[in-house]
């Protein structure tokens, strides 16, 4: 563990220093185009955009909140509300101290399940760079549950992959009760589980389908309580409707933002699209270099975001979609093409983040 600690903390504090630098580029621009009238997101800090939300739902709770608030899972907002209570009360700081904790692990967990899937140590080292910086990465470190959320998936991979089930089992709750995506990580579990089905043992079997369901109880335990409480169990995700648009398929959403990359939502929509296809581009390469439960969950993380007709976040789908940056690891053997990337990605953070800041962006 020691060593792990030694080889991430590197680039984990790489890209908390550059989201300082993004956050600094933030303040200035903001002061020079509206001095005195500084963007709201700007004014939250680390805790803005969904952060906001999941520190209302650990202070007051979901009932005094609008319905919108139900599309975020209960898990992340609960254990910041049981830090608070050593943070004197500081939700906002328990949420990102959690986040940022979470991802320190995150980058452990990367480490280690690509040392398990290729006993390769410097693709491990490069596969914890790609994941710190991808696109999106800065909410690791706001008041987010993307951390956690990763963390879980990470954990569940490793679980299924090496057959120690029951740790599938737990991170699968883990997860489901952390994010809707959650629910996913039951295709990769599934498939593992008929990879080794003829050769498990009737124990393994067990362990096996309970880690298929794990995600399904996760979710569902909340569900069941949305369905108590409010009448109707589907509003965690119906309450997004507004948000993400009409449900649309993934070719057709494309095809209509090349067309915006050179019309009046250039700066809009349009700028997700070279993102997308990118992560398009990668996904073909997951599913040549890697098992294909990698390639099947990071598939359906990105028909989800790519499915809706607001593109608003992509690029943190994207990292939900983490054998994404696994492949980006394995497409930078070449430390020529390594510096380049990670040049790229280390600018996107400042980039992205100082937008965000700036209102400008949607994380």
């Amino acid at each position: 563990m020691l060593d792990d600690l030694r080889v991430v903390l590197v680039p984990w504090l790489t890209a908390r220093v550059l989201l300082v630098a993004g956050y600094l580029v933030a303040l200035a621009g903001a002061d020079r185009v509206v001095p005195g009238n500084r963007p709201t997101a700007l004014t939250e800090g680390l805790i803005a955009w969904d952060g906001t939300w999941y520190r209302d739902i650990a202070v007051h709770g979901y009932k005094a909140l609008p319905d919108e608030a139900l599309r975020f899972f209960p898990l992340f907002p609960m254990l910041g509300k049981a830090l608070g209570v050593v943070t004197a009360g500081r939700t906002d700081v328990a949420l990102v101290l959690i986040a940022n904790v979470a991802s320190l692990a995150l980058a452990v967990a990367v480490r280690r399940l690509v040392r398990f899937e290729r006993g390769n140590d410097a693709l491990a080292d490069r596969a914890v760079w790609m994941v710190c910086l991808f696109p999106g990465a800065f909410v690791l470190a706001w008041g987010y549950a993307e951390a956690l959320w990763l963390l879980a998936a990470v954990v569940a991979f490793w679980g299924i992959r090496s057959r120690h089930w029951w740790w599938a089992v737990a991170a699968g709750v883990v997860a489901g009760a952390s994010r809707p995506l959650g629910i996913v990580l039951v295709v990769p579990a599934a498939i593992e589980l008929a990879r080794v089905w003829r050769s498990a043992k009737r124990d393994e079997r067990v362990s096996g389908l309970a880690a298929v369901v794990s995600p399904l109880v996760g979710a569902g335990a909340y569900l069941a309580w949305v369905g108590a409480a409010y009448g109707n169990f589907r509003l965690p995700f119906t309450t997004q409707g507004p948000l993400r648009g009409e449900t649309i398929d993934p070719i057709s959403r494309l095809w209509e933002g090349l067309h915006q990359m050179v019309g009046p939502d250039r700066f809009s929509d349009g700028l997700h699209v070279p993102f997308a296809i990118a992560f398009i581009v990668l996904l073909v390469l997951t599913f040549r270099w890697w098992p294909s439960s990698y390639g099947a969950f990071a598939a359906l993380v990105l028909l989800a975001a790519l499915g809706a007709e607001n593109l608003n976040s992509l690029e943190r789908y994207g990292l939900n979609a983490f054998p994404l940056a696994l492949s980006l690891a394995v497409l930078a053997k070449d430390p020529r093409v390594d510096k380049v990337i990670t040049t790229v990605l280390g600018g996107g953070v400042v980039a992205l983040s100082s937008l965000a800041w700036l209102g400008a962006y949607v994380p």
